[in-house]
């Protein structure tokens, strides 16, 4: 149950969702963003107006890439394995997104303040480059969240449902969606990958093994916990534990902003999803535009292995 407050703020960070606009959208330096969530103001803001602090933690992603997860591990690094937090704060409270109308939120976290973004790195603060502030950026196998997406799409009454997962597809490969292109995102921001103020990780690699990831990112942070505090962090942040916290799941949203009888925010948790909707003509359609795209990225990454 929230508090009084608790809900004030949830409201707040939706106070721009009207239903009559649910399908306007509007682009800032090429990158399309929805009147719902953000205003040309709330994007000029974080690119130019932010302030970033010298031990500023940015959890950046792609949307649907793992970004709650990153929030919940982050903040439970943050307090040493204490879940105390977890329990009494929706997690979008937590490390609220600067970009968009919950900015005013950012002000009122404790240090080291935990932000969250989807901005691709064009539109990033400024001031994060002449700072101390640290990135970590979490990828994953943009076939999984181009699925979480579609049904992403149906949960939230802010976002377009499209008509069809086709079509869905033909907008994501374009970049016809909210933060534009999710191969623009990835090669922009792993430009980065040699500054010692970035940290990249994989979805899959969590899932994979999360307590060896947990102790990457505490090192990262130049965080010393003991095993103890470590599991504590491992264990509540873990899909099932996320998924039963009602400060997590997002389940608190009020239904005109969260219509939570098309689905759940944390869906599967899984990696290889989209194996159970793309049909075979549609797979290898993605797999030729993902590799007309990265054809000229050095990176390797996880999936492709």
């Amino acid at each position: 149950m929230m508090d009084g407050d608790q809900q004030d703020q949830t409201f707040k960070f939706h106070l721009a969702i009207d239903h009559t606009m649910q399908e306007e959208h509007f682009f800032y330096k090429e990158v399309i963003f929805t009147n719902a969530l953000h205003s040309l103001e709330t994007v000029n803001y974080a690119e130019n107006e932010f302030v970033a602090l010298e031990d500023d933690i940015f959890n950046v992603t792609y949307p649907k890439s793992g970004t709650n997860w990153l929030i919940e591990i982050l903040n439970l690094i943050k307090y040493k394995g204490d879940a105390a937090l977890s329990s009494k704060e929706p997690i979008y409270e937590r490390s609220p997104w600067f970009e968009t109308t919950q900015k005013d939120k950012v002000d009122t976290l404790t240090r080291p303040r935990i932000i969250s973004s989807h901005l691709p790195i064009h539109v990033f603060a400024k001031s994060f480059f002449k700072s101390k502030a640290k990135i970590i950026y979490t990828m994953r196998n943009p076939k999984d969240i181009f699925i979480s997406n579609f049904y992403f799409t149906k949960l939230l009454c802010a976002l377009k449902n499209p008509e069809s997962l086709q079509e869905h597809l033909e907008n994501f490969l374009q970049g016809d969606v909210v933060y534009g292109s999710w191969f623009d995102h990835v090669k922009g921001w792993l430009t980065l990958k040699d500054d010692e103020r970035f940290f990249f990780i994989t979805y899959e690699e969590l899932l994979q093994d999360l307590r060896s990831c947990v102790v990457r990112i505490c090192k990262f942070l130049g965080q010393e916990l003991d095993d103890e505090a470590i599991d504590s962090v491992v264990k509540h942040s873990t899909f099932k534990t996320m998924k039963e916290n009602k400060m997590s799941n997002w389940s608190t949203m009020p239904s005109d902003v969260m219509d939570h009888t098309k689905g759940s925010f944390l869906r599967k948790g899984v990696a290889g999803d989209w194996k159970n909707h793309f049909t075979v003509a549609q797979n290898e359609y993605f797999d030729s535009v993902y590799q007309e795209k990265m054809k000229d990225f050095n990176v390797k990454l996880f999936w492709e292995k």
